[in-house]
């Protein structure tokens, strides 16, 4: 798929992150992006906080958007949604058709999350797809900014990385979930806080 690829300036992305995590239901955005400069819309839906949902439910939350036909990848804010709510990025991109690129602000702590998930009875079905998910590579947005770390279903490396920099428009972070977490932490604390 990736030779043929066409990346145009305004490439419609559905950027995901979630809200706090203050209740059992977690709430999580997505943002509609045309390239890096505009939005054109905004999905939301709810997660179990600690559950095993969040594919399913970013997949229905996506092919039920009115926006679903025009998109052409999906970001991800990491893996884990909702605490240790894993995606399975594999399989988003199957049920959805759409290429998923997951963006880490800093490579993950491997040795961490294995210890947290040692809490959970399925614990190693979880771990199983959090490998699952790939290769971490790393991508440089601007010339004098930090890298991100990405990882990447149903796409090339080097449509990825353009898509990552193309969109990078204000910060290292793509502005589909630097804005989708802008508004998950407003809406659930009142003001924005963090960063994506």
């Amino acid at each position: 798929m990736d030779p043929d690829f066409h990346i145009k300036p305004e490439i419609r992305i559905l950027g995901i992150d979630d809200s706090a995590l203050l209740n059992e239901k977690i709430m999580i955005v997505g943002t509609v992006f045309r390239g890096g400069d505009w939005m054109d819309g905004l999905l939301r839906a709810e997660i179990t906080r600690d559950g095993v949902d969040a594919t399913g439910v970013i997949a229905r939350m996506v092919k039920e958007s009115r926006h679903y036909g025009q998109l052409r990848v999906i970001m991800l804010d990491g893996v884990t949604y909702g605490g240790f709510n894993v995606v399975d990025i594999e399989q988003l991109y199957r049920e959805t058709g759409l290429p998923v690129i997951v963006v880490m602000r800093s490579y993950p702590d491997f040795e961490k999350i294995k210890a947290a998930l040692k809490h959970f009875p399925d614990g190693e079905e979880r771990w199983k797809i959090i490998e699952k998910a790939g290769n971490i590579e790393q991508v440089r947005t601007k010339k004098d900014k930090n890298p991100v770390y990405i990882q990447r279903a149903g796409i090339g490396l080097m449509s990825a990385k353009k898509i990552v920099s193309l969109t990078s428009t204000r910060s290292n972070i793509p502005e589909p979930l630097r804005v989708a977490h802008l508004i998950a932490t407003g809406i659930i604390l009142g003001e924005s806080r963090g960063k994506a």
